[in-house]
This record gives C-alpha cells, sequence and structure tokens, in this order.
C-alpha cells in the first residue's frame, strides 16, 4: 500500500469540515500537553476530585465491546489505583481526543486498545509522576523518597491521597521522560477483571441513547424518501396535525444528506409523532436511485474493470500470468459477498438542543466530531459552537460512524425551538443504512506437478467506502478496501488488482470492513488449491506458513483443539479458515452439519493470538460476539433492492442467528509479548469460510456467495 488507513481518514475528517489535531500527551503526534486542564485535571485523560475520585476521560464510545473496563485498566495500572474505583465518562468531540490510527475522533476498525495501549499508560504514569512531585513541593523532600500506591503518596512519615494533591498536580509541569511499568508488575493489566459496566446495565440504571432525556423534550418521527437519495416534491400534512399531541412538521435535509429528503413530525410524545407520521401523504422525486437494483448492482460490479483501471493492492511478485502458462493444473473461482446492514439492537435516535448560535447533541455516536462537524456545517454553526455528549451505544458496528441522525436532530430542533429527540423505528433503521458494499473476488491458481501453488492472481471488484463517504480520489487505494486481501502462504509468483466498482448505492464500513468478503475469497479457494492437490486443507496451508509463525501456531492450536483428523459424528464435517486483522492472529474450525439444505453449525474453534492482553475476559467475549454476528451474515441475513428501494423491512426478512442456532464456541487464547492486536472485529472474518469449508467437505458441494442457506438452495 502506498498509504495507510490513518491517513484516509486524517484526510477525509478535514474534507468533511472536521478539525484534526495532535495529541495533547508528548510523543503522540503533536502538541505537548498543557497539563492544568482544570484545578483537579491533571492531563486530559484523568480527573481527581477532592473526595480522591478518579475518572477516566475516554476517547472511545462504549459500545458492548468493553472499552469502559479495558481502558481503566491501563490508566488505574500505572496510577497505582483500585480500578473498581475509577469511574468512566466518554470525552467531548475536541482533537485532544483524536484516534492516533484513525486520524479522527473515531472508534471502530478494533482501535480502541492498540491506540490506547501506550497513550494512557503515558497519561497514567504522568499523572502519578505530578501527584508525586506535588507532595514532594510540600513537604519538601526529594521526589524519589516518596512512592504513590492505592492512591495515596507516601514517604517519610507523611501521607496525602491523590484528591487532597490533584490542585497543586495540575500545576507541576508534565513529565517528558515517563517510565512504565514492566509488564512483570502488572496487577490489573491482563486480569479478566469484571466489566465495571457490568452492574448498571443490569439494574437498568446505565443510560443509552435510547433512555436519555431532557427537561422540555419533545420527539420526531422522520419519514425518508424510500429510495435513498429520494427528495419531497409536495406533501400534505393536514390530516397530521389533526392527530394528538403533534407540535409540527418539518421538512429537513435527511441528516446533511439530499436537500428536502425527509419530512419530521414532532409532537408531545414518541408514539404519538410515530402515529401522526402516518397520514403524512407525501409525493417523492426517487431521482436517479430510483433506477437502482441488485440485479444492476451486481451487473455493474461484475463487468467493472471494462471502464475503471486496475490498482495494485500491492506489487506484484514474480510473473503471474507466465507461471499459470507453465502450471500442471490451473483452477478459477469466483465468490461473492451481498449488500448487508448493520441493525444494531438500539436503533438510530439522538437528542438535539439548539438555543441562539449553540446547538448540543445527546445520544449514541461513533465520530463525535463528524457530528460535530456536519451539524455545525447543516446549521451555519460555527463547529466548536456544537458541543457533543456520548451515552452508551447499544450496538455500533460502524454503522454511529455515519452520524446522519444526529445532523436530522439538529436540524429538527432548530426547526421546532425546542429539545428534540429522534427516534428511529426499527423499519427505518433496516431501510436507511449505510449497507457493506456487495464484492466480486476472482480468484486463479496455478499448481505444480507436486500440488504446490505457483502462481496465484486475486482481482476485487467492489465501491469505495471511503470515496463514497469521505471522498478519496478516484484511482487512489482505498485501504479499507483489501483488508485481508493479501492472504499469509508463501507463493512465488502474486498478482492483486483492486476495481473500484461504484453501484450509486450507499454504502458504509461494516464490523470487520473488507477482512470478510477477502477473507470469505481467499480462504476458501485456498481448501480448493488443497483438494485439487490431493492435500489436507491444514497441512496444505503449514507447508505454505514456513516463514509466518504466528500464523502456524494458531492453526495447529485450532486444529488440534479441534480433533482436526479424528473421527467425527456421522453426519459432521470439519472446515478451517486463517487471518490476520488488525494486529491479530487467528484460526478457526467450524464443526458443521447439512441435511438437506438445512445447515447446523454445531461448534467452532478458534486460536487467536491477540499480543498482549489487557482483559482476557473481554478478548473471549468479542471473539465470540463476532461469531455470532459473521454466522447470522453467512447463513442467512441478506438486504436485496428493487427499484431503489430495500426489500427487507426487519428481522422478520433479514435473519439473524436464533440462541437455539448458536454453536459452542472452545476459545483458546495464546499468551504472547508482541505488542496488542485488536479483537472487536476479526472473528466475524473468519466464520464465513471455515463454515464454507465445512459445507464443502460434508456434501462436496462448494458454496461460493453469502448467504449460505440461500446459496444451498440455488447449488
Amino acid at each position: 500500500m502506498t498509504t495507510n488507513r490513518r491517513e484516509f481518514l486524517k484526510s477525509s475528517a478535514a474534507a468533511a469540515g472536521v478539525a484534526v489535531l495532535g495529541m495533547y500527551v508528548p510523543g503522540f503526534g503533536g502538541k505537548e500537553a498543557n497539563a492544568a486542564g482544570s484545578l483537579h485535571t491533571p492531563n486530559v485523560w484523568v480527573h481527581i476530585a477532592d473526595n480522591n475520585e478518579v475518572t477516566l476521560i475516554s476517547h472511545m464510545s462504549e459500545m458492548g465491546q468493553g472499552v469502559h473496563t479495558a481502558l481503566p485498566a491501563l490508566i488505574a495500572e500505572e496510577l497505582s489505583v483500585d480500578i473498581n474505583k475509577v469511574k468512566v465518562t466518554t470525552a467531548p468531540a475536541d482533537p485532544a481526543y483524536v484516534n492516533g490510527l484513525l486520524g479522527a475522533q473515531i472508534t471502530g476498525g478494533s482501535t480502541s486498545i492498540r491506540d490506547a495501549w501506550e497513550k494512557l499508560r503515558v497519561g497514567g504514569a504522568q499523572v502519578r509522576m505530578m501527584l508525586v512531585q506535588a507532595a514532594a513541593n510540600k513537604w519538601g523532600v526529594d521526589a524519589s523518597t516518596l512512592k504513590a500506591e492505592n492512591g495515596i503518596v507516601s514517604g517519610g512519615g507523611k501521607s496525602a491521597t491523590y484528591g487532597e494533591l490533584a490542585g497543586a498536580a495540575a500545576s507541576v509541569p508534565v513529565p517528558k521522560e515517563v517510565k512504565l511499568k514492566d509488564p512483570s508488575q502488572f496487577k490489573i493489566v491482563g486480569k479478566a477483571i469484571p466489566r465495571l459496566d457490568a452492574a448498571v446495565k443490569v439494574n437498568g440504571t446505565a443510560e443509552f441513547g435510547i433512555d436519555a432525556k431532557v427537561p422540555g423534550m419533545v420527539y420526531a418521527s422522520i419519514e425518508m424518501a424510500p429510495v435513498i437519495g429520494g427528495k419531497v416534491k409536495s406533501f400534505d400534512d393536514s390530516a397530521v396535525k389533526k392527530q394528538p399531541g403533534v407540535i409540527g412538521v418539518y421538512k429537513i435535509s435527511n441528516g446533511g444528506g439530499a436537500a428536502d429528503g425527509a419530512i419530521a413530525v414532532v409532537a408531545d410524545t414518541y408514539w404519538h409523532a410515530y402515529k401522526a407520521r402516518k397520514a403524512l401523504k407525501v409525493e417523492w422525486d426517487m431521482g436517479a436511485g430510483g433506477a437502482l437494483s441488485s440485479k444492476t448492482f451486481w451487473e455493474s460490479t461484475a463487468t467493472a474493470e471494462k471502464t475503471v483501471d486496475a490498482i495494485k493492492i500491492r506489487p506484484d511478485a514474480g510473473d503471474a500470468n507466465a507461471a499459470l502458462k507453465g502450471a500442471k493444473k490451473v483452477l478459477k473461482a469466483e465468490y461473492r459477498t451481498n449488500l448487508m446492514a448493520h441493525q444494531p439492537l438500539e436503533p438510530m435516535n439522538m437528542i438535539g438542543i439548539v438555543t441562539g448560535d449553540k446547538c448540543e447533541l445527546i445520544g449514541p455516536t461513533q465520530f463525535q466530531q463528524g457530528a460535530q462537524g456536519q451539524a455545525a456545517a447543516v446549521l451555519g454553526f460555527k463547529p466548536e459552537n456544537v458541543t457533543v455528549t456520548t451515552t452508551y451505544l447499544g450496538g455500533g458496528f460502524g454503522r454511529r460512524v455515519c452520524v446522519d441522525y444526529a445532523v436530522q436532530a439538529a436540524e429538527v430542533a432548530k426547526a421546532c425551538g425546542k429539545p428534540v429527540k429522534i427516534l428511529w423505528s426499527r423499519e427505518d433503521d433496516m431501510k436507511n443504512d449505510y449497507y457493506r458494499p456487495l464484492s466480486i473476488n476472482r480468484m486463479e491458481a496455478g499448481l505444480d506437478a507436486a500440488g504446490k501453488p505457483v502462481a496465484y492472481k486475486h482481482q476485487l471488484n467492489s465501491q469505495s467506502i471511503t470515496q463514497a463517504l469521505f471522498g478519496l480520489p478516484k484511482k487512489t487505494l482505498d485501504p479499507f478496501m483489501v483488508e485481508a486481501a493479501v492472504a499469509p502462504y508463501e507463493i512465488a509468483n502474486t498478482s492483486h488488482d483492486l476495481i473500484i466498482a461504484d453501484t450509486g448505492f450507499r454504502v458504509g464500513y461494516l464490523r470487520a470492513v473488507s477482512h470478510t468478503m477477502n477473507c470469505f475469497a481467499n480462504e476458501c479457494f485456498m481448501d480448493e488449491l488443497a483438494a485439487a492437490a490431493g492435500k489436507d486443507p491444514v497441512q496444505y496451508r503449514l507447508d505454505l506458513l514456513a516463514n509466518e509463525p504466528r500464523f502456524a501456531n494458531v492453526l495447529k492450536i485450532a486444529a488440534e483443539k479441534a480433533g482436526w483428523g479424528k473421527k467425527l459424528p456421522k453426519g459432521r464435517a470439519l472446515g478451517v479458515a486463517l487471518m490476520e486483522g488488525y494486529g491479530t492472529y487467528m484460526a478457526q474450525v467450524a464443526e458443521v452439519s447439512v441435511k438437506g439444505n438445512d445447515i447446523k453449525v454445531h461448534k467452532v474453534t478458534v486460536a487467536c493470538d491477540c499480543g498482549r492482553m489487557v482483559n482476557p475476559g473481554i478478548v473471549r467475549q468479542q471473539l465470540e460476539s463476532g461469531i455470532v454476528y459473521g454466522l447470522s451474515h453467512a447463513l442467512y441475513s441478506d438486504i436485496t433492492v428493487t427499484n431503489g428501494k430495500v426489500d427487507q423491512s426487519n428481522f422478520h426478512d433479514f435473519r439473524v442467528l436464533r440462541l437455539n442456532e448458536t454453536p459452542e464456541m472452545d476459545i483458546h487464547l495464546v499468551e504472547s509479548t508482541e505488542k496488542p492486536g485488536g479483537t472487536g472485529e476479526p472473528s466475524t472474518s473468519l466464520i464465513g469460510p471455515a463454515v464454507g469449508n465445512a459445507i464443502a467437505t460434508a456434501t462436496g458441494k462448494r458454496l461460493r456467495a453469502f448467504p449460505f442457506a440461500k446459496a444451498i438452495k440455488a447449488a
């Protein structure tokens, strides 16, 4: 690659009107910190109150992935305090809280721990040293004679709590050199500590966006064009205004997108707003989107190379075309992944409050700066006049990186002059998503007389999300499209090409982004090569991983723990898949049976090497979550489009995995001293190809398209 994810989002955020600056922590991308953020805030990460209460200002949104436990662990470790006494609040939109790996204030890309691993430890250590220095100044002693532990600085017979010292510590210069704890000294990091947010989520006191209320708040239900990008030609709201509780009806731009693309019905309760909305009579201009369909998407994507130049994913190795001509056997295959909706449990919602030239947004978002910048642009306000307060997210999966719903809240609040909460129905959510783009992966390989691959070609045709959302220049490699496109196997002659095919449909980043499509193609095709060579799929891979010890290790562990090569219950078969994603190396083995067209996944065995783990318990939870999410998509979930309209509307026709279909999961975490990898997404991508390979072994049918439940009927 000629560039990286961070640079793309950094420039993209700037293009969207979002100011992106360096961190306020020395050594992390820019300006040195002015430690005295406020009287009791020694740096931008830590707030210490007089009562000795420590609060972490989290730069990552909590959407179920556990950052409100994992990030406090990093601070608590270096600050030497009890993690159970650390409270967490999500940071406002501010350049100080930019995700250093993505270049904007975004929670996504399995970056939370990878970005925070050193940054927050440095922040915690800085505060600890500043507290010690404040005590040393107060007592007239050398700081080296004092120690900080359990929220107390002591030495020479004197002691003071962190709270008592915090005010003075805020005036101490930020230490430029910080010595972090050696991992052998860790008491918190690396331990499976219970989640700090578990109790409030169980007892119902946790505030998700859907729970949030403010004084004088009213509600809005949004009628959006049935075709994304459509506009209002005319509407009749006379019947709406006669409904109970209705306050007003307002035409808005549909989240900063198409002008006049939606109509907001505002009422005293959500139910009144929703019911009254049903009485709206709207004539829509569907625009160019009305001609789109799943058929046109597949056709245009399949032929995109006729009009679009290929972009090299990486420089060619050797000469794949020449090696193919000399191969003893040549195999070709085409793998397809479909459009996919995010469908977090909590539908889109946001509170907007507009007073004069200031706006406040309260609710669930993964992109605070995006919400701030786009709301400011639509309202005509300065970005600094828009504040964002982030609640818990009832799931994100990348959907809440797009902030159309937040902009709607700002627009409606300004229009009606009251604090307003917009709340989408499940149907609104399903039909107005930013969908995972479809893809076609064309594979070709040549084998020598021994069955070893001597040539490997991969052409990926798909849509660029970064072009669609952030204006990435055409003919530019989008790194979010080619994740896991280059398999780890040692093959002398390779070629990897990207064809950016714009279908005209609205797309967005979905959990694991392009890893899923590319891992599916590479890992299932690798099984096809092994079968053509007459070799065992695991051994075939191992023979090509001589220079990849982390890959080989997880593959061996997963195969051994799954009982690879041993006799299975009648009718069952195993399938394997291997991938690196976000710095995590993983292998999965799926145990599957097929009766007619019914596919049953009985067990999934996982070996995961994600480097150092902050909380192994949360790592395990994330792997399990990813498997369930990815298995839903691989087996059942599907988005189709007819005349520009999304056909699916709710979970009755967008099928997800049910409890009784959830497989047994046997997860093995590799102890490692490598730097942390991300774990929120990789397992989502491996489950599909592992199941696909097992289906092929069990039935002899190779399914090359998601969802499998649909593909097996057509096979």
